[in-house]
C-alpha cells in the first residue's frame, strides 16, 4: 500500500510542477521580452526627446501624452502623441508607407498602417484627429543608410558639435 500512495504523491508532485510552469513560463517570457522592447510615456514632447535620444527630433516639445516603444534589437520604434494644433509636425511630406509595423501596443491601433499618409523622418505617420500615430521599420533605416540611398535622412537625435 505504501508503494501505492509513493505513486500517487510523485504524479500529483509531477501534475503541480507543471501547472507552475505554466503559470511561470509566460510571465518570464513577457519579463524578457519587456528588456527587449522599451516602452515609455511622457507628458510631453520635450520630455521625452529629453529622456530618450531615441524619440524623433521632429517630435513637437508641445506634442502631449506622448508613448514610445522601441525594440532592444532593431530600429523598429512607435510613437503615439496628441497634437494640440491637429496639423502634422514641420518638415513631414504626404506619401504612401516605406516600411511595415512589427511591434505591438495596446496604444496603438492595428490598422494605423491603413491610416497613413505622411511621412516625419524614417517614420510612416496618422494623424487622426489630434493624435498622431508613428512607426518606424527597421528595413527603412538600414535602406536610408545604405551607400546606394539618394538622401539618408536623419530620424534619431540632431547632435550638436
Amino acid at each position: 500500500m505504501g508503494y501505492g500512495r509513493t505513486a500517487v504523491t510523485v504524479v500529483l508532485g509531477g501534475a503541480a510542477a507543471a501547472v507552475l510552469l505554466a503559470i511561470l513560463v509566460p510571465t518570464a517570457v513577457d519579463r524578457a521580452r519587456d528588456r527587449l522592447e522599451h516602452t515609455e510615456h511622457f507628458a510631453n514632447g520635450a520630455a521625452a526627446k529629453a529622456g530618450r535620444p531615441e524619440v524623433p527630433r521632429w517630435l513637437p516639445d508641445k506634442a502631449t501624452g506622448v508613448a514610445f516603444l522601441m525594440s532592444g534589437h532593431s530600429s523598429d520604434r512607435l510613437i503615439r502623441a496628441t497634437l494640440p494644433d491637429g496639423s502634422l509636425p514641420s518638415g513631414c511630406t504626404s506619401g504612401r508607407t516605406q516600411g511595415s509595423v512589427h511591434l505591438s501596443a495596446h496604444w496603438f491601433p492595428a490598422d494605423t498602417p491603413r491610416k497613413a499618409t505622411a511621412h516625419c523622418g524614417l517614420y510612416d505617420v496618422a494623424l487622426i484627429g489630434d493624435q498622431l500615430y508613428g512607426w518606424q521599420d527597421d528595413a527603412t533605416v538600414v535602406a536610408a543608410q545604405s551607400p546606394q540611398s539618394a538622401t539618408p535622412v536623419q530620424s534619431g537625435p540632431a547632435r550638436a558639435h
